[in-house]
């Protein structure tokens, strides 16, 4: 086997020491996870961490980047059916397996406390926000448009809603995991300008 290159090699560290941090960060928390327990659980060096990231607030979010991106991915597939009734139909069951998992909800809200304390940090994660609920609020009218649709907000609105929703019942489902998620469903039709499953057009007498 040929060697690694040396920027394949720290690649590869990243990944590993990526890969442990998460692992460690969803099980135990932010708080109880240092660079140390990473170091030690990846078999690297603490200095091997530090090669690669400027500290454990940059790893947690690189953490939490590529859980987001991996649900991006997930929302994409699911507004590539075919049409709009099953595309709902597969983001409610996307949102039932996603929103609420306790361990990476709990990891978002304690690092967004955590950064709430640090303008610099808060700074970066709303950057962070900012660009998801574009992304989310862009796909969702392009899908719409594409099928005729008029949302009943604008992207970028579309997107924050969309996006202090999940959260909100995400904290609900951590807590009560059977809060049903039908209510987002619901609202996302009317958002995006959909009638209601099973209403009828008014009539005018």
């Amino acid at each position: 086997m040929p060697r690694l290159t040396r920027a394949e090699s720290q690649a590869r560290t990243r990944a590993q020491l990526l890969a442990t941090a998460r692992e460690l960060f969803l099980r135990d928390g932010y708080q109880p996870t240092s660079l140390d327990k990473v170091a030690e659980a990846a078999g690297f060096s603490k200095g091997a961490v530090y090669s690669n990231f400027r500290g454990k607030d940059e790893l947690c979010m690189a953490v939490l980047d590529e859980i987001r991106a991996e649900h991006a991915m997930e929302i994409a597939e699911v507004l590539r059916a075919p049409d709009t009734e099953e595309r709902l139909r597969r983001f409610e069951v996307w949102a039932e397996r996603v929103i609420g998992d306790p361990q990476w909800t709990t990891l978002e809200l304690e690092f967004g406390v955590h950064a709430g304390r640090d303008p610099r940090l808060r700074e970066e994660l709303a950057r962070r926000i900012a660009a998801f609920s574009s992304t989310a609020g862009t796909a969702v009218t392009s899908v719409a448009d594409a099928d005729g649709i008029t949302p009943a907000i604008p992207a970028e609105e579309l997107g924050v809603a969309l996006l202090a929703m999940g959260v909100g019942l995400g904290l609900f489902r951590s807590i009560a995991p059977e809060t049903p998620v039908r209510a987002l469903v619901d609202t996302v039709r009317v958002l995006a300008g959909l009638p209601h499953v099973g209403s009828t057009p008014s009539s005018s007498t």
